[in-house]
């Protein structure tokens, strides 16, 4: 098979204005302040859409997906207003929008973003650990909270696609989420987060990930694959990707590029390059699925593969 030269959606990727002081992780931190992917001060500066679109130039990017970037909680709305001036008809053409499930005005905050139009989705991470470095949820057990849950209920109510993002010791509780709320469609991110590279680590990840597959309502992100393994080979990303694409399939999986943060350990042409050597060896219509149908039917973006030429990416001129 041939590496894939399709147009391509990317349905995580995140963009952020330093200047509007929104981002309370992205402040300066500390001496020894690293998180779970390390240092984050090469991307601590403002990251619009001008910058992803030349970070993306050498690829086949027709629509992307902006996934919440971190936003202060109190007015998570605010970011999709800031957002919706940033958008095009490709960048950021649909959100995933923040919003804290438990919080005591969640029905109100999910309301107002499910009436934007841009407005696909909801993210309330709660990946938690022992480690402040790679805790991004305030306390764990969210999943399992009656609060957080009707936060959840709610979202699904206004039809809105839930992005979930945890490490694999919470997979069992995830499990029960996703078998508990049947009519929610959600998407985990990230290759389910393999922080833990350790042999027993990596396998807890792969078990797990293969016991949510079993879940028709729970689709896979294959997205930034190097955020826990910054030494990557091609075949290093290759066990995990693969893994993943043989525990979901490529008609519910996808893949994503999760910029900037992925530019910490890899270029974008570099992760995409991956991707598309990965996933040559599939059928066309295979590699179709991972690059654009999944994420098209997935966040509702409306568009048609036949729309968009084909070109080798190796020799066209952008």
């Amino acid at each position: 098979m041939s590496a894939y030269a399709g147009p391509v959606i990317d349905p995580h990727h995140h963009l952020w204005d330093l200047a509007l002081d929104c981002h309370p992780w992205l402040r300066k931190r500390p001496e020894g302040g690293d998180m779970v992917f390390g240092s984050i001060e090469p991307i601590r500066r403002t990251y619009r859409r001008e910058h992803y679109a030349r970070d993306a130039a050498r690829q086949t990017i027709v629509a992307t997906v902006h996934v919440e970037a971190g936003w202060r909680e109190d007015d998570p709305l605010s970011e999709t207003r800031w957002l919706e001036s940033q958008a095009d008809d490709r960048i950021a053409r649909r959100l995933v929008a923040r919003v804290p499930l438990a919080h005591p005005r969640a029905e109100a905050f999910l309301e107002a973003e499910a009436a934007r139009p841009r407005v696909v989705g909801i993210r309330d991470i709660v990946s938690w650990d022992l480690d402040p470095a790679k805790c991004f949820a305030h306390r764990p057990g969210l999943m399992s909270d009656p609060a957080w849950r009707n936060g959840l209920r709610a979202a699904t109510r206004l039809g809105l696609v839930f992005d979930l993002m945890l490490y694999p010791p919470q997979m069992a509780e995830a499990q029960r989420l996703v078998a508990d709320f049947p009519d929610t469609l959600f998407v985990l991110n990230h290759c389910g987060s393999p922080a833990d590279r350790s042999p027993e680590g990596m396998r807890l990840w792969a078990e797990g990930l293969r016991a949510l597959a079993q879940a028709p309502n729970l689709r896979l992100k294959l997205s930034d694959p190097v955020a826990y393994d910054p030494h990557w080979t091609e075949e290093s990303l290759r066990r995990v990707i693969a893994h993943g694409i043989d525990c979901f399939g490529p008609d519910r999986a996808m893949f994503a590029s999760d910029f900037p943060v992925t530019g910490l350990h890899a270029s974008f042409d570099a992760i995409y390059g991956v991707f598309r050597a990965i996933a040559a060896d599939l059928s066309p219509s295979e590699q179709a699925a991972l690059f654009f149908d999944t994420a098209n039917r997935t966040y509702r973006l409306g568009l048609h593969r036949s729309a968009f030429p084909s070109r080798d990416i190796a020799r066209d001129p952008v």
